[in-house]
């Protein structure tokens, strides 16, 4: 009826204000993130890839949002003790996690995880794509073949260094020892931090880091490069030929570095 338009009018002018307003409420609260520091926490010791680019990009945060971004370091489990901490923190953006591939099979390495790696997780964004480079001592051989026969002349002799069970290091560790049918010994470490300085002491032989946490070391020839592991050659080592060139395609790897807020 006539008499009913005037309400029903003033009934869809009060719902689009309505609406206004709880626009720009929310867009408010978006403008005012962040208005005290965010807290990063990387699941690897400090120095190590992961470190170095959280470390990279919190520079960049703290001058675009003019808070401070503190980098926090929580290694072990291979990651998960840093997943957990972030999963059990409140959802408002004041703690992520920055991680690596190693998230996306924890479930498939663990029989049981203290978190739900979907649920618990608010995924940002991809920061960067990575590769790994395979390094050994120098007093070892130069090239995979013949690490890889040295291996099956001494199966279960030779030491091999990665960064906890689950993460990249470890995966493609494992993925050699399959396509090559060789045996060696799989050594743990915190993080690069540690797994680096025991390659160079020889306490192990060979194994597979990121490349801004070697090739310093690869020029000083402390460290020697075998193979790196993605798809083309890198740019940092462009003599290095890659793990599918060096004859072992299976084992090759490239992954992401990523960060993930808590669940909501």
């Amino acid at each position: 009826t006539n008499q009913e338009k005037p309400m029903k009018h003033r009934l869809i002018r009060a719902g689009l204000l309505a609406a206004a307003l709880a626009f720009a409420c929310a867009n408010a609260f978006a403008q005012a993130y962040p208005v005290k520091p965010v807290r990063i926490v990387v699941p690897f010791p400090p120095g190590g890839g992961v470190d170095v680019t959280a470390r990279s990009f919190s520079k960049k945060f703290t001058e675009a949002w003019g808070q401070p971004v503190l980098v926090t370091n929580r290694p072990g489990a291979g990651g998960n003790i840093a997943a957990d901490s972030i999963a059990k923190s409140a959802p408002d953006g004041y703690s992520i996690l920055i991680t690596t591939t190693g998230h996306a099979v924890a479930a498939s390495l663990y029989k049981k995880l203290p978190f739900d790696p979907i649920k618990d997780f608010a995924p940002i964004s991809q920061l960067i794509s990575t590769y790994l480079v395979m390094v050994a001592h120098p007093s070892m051989p130069g090239t995979l073949k013949e690490i890889v026969a040295l291996a099956k002349a001494r199966p279960g002799k030779l030491n091999y260094g990665h960064t906890g069970l689950g993460v990249a290091p470890h995966l493609v560790g494992e993925m050699l020892k399959a396509e090559a049918g060789i045996d060696f010994l799989l050594v743990a470490y915190k993080g690069d931090a540690q797994a680096v300085p025991a390659l160079i002491a020889n306490q192990v032989q060979f194994g597979y880091s990121p490349p801004n946490s070697v090739a310093q070391l690869i020029s000083a020839g402390k460290l020697r490069a075998i193979v790196v592991s993605g798809a083309n050659r890198s740019s940092i080592l462009p003599n290095t030929p890659t793990t599918a060139e060096a004859g072992f395609p299976e084992a090759s790897y490239n992954g992401w570095v990523g960060l993930f807020a808590p669940g909501g």
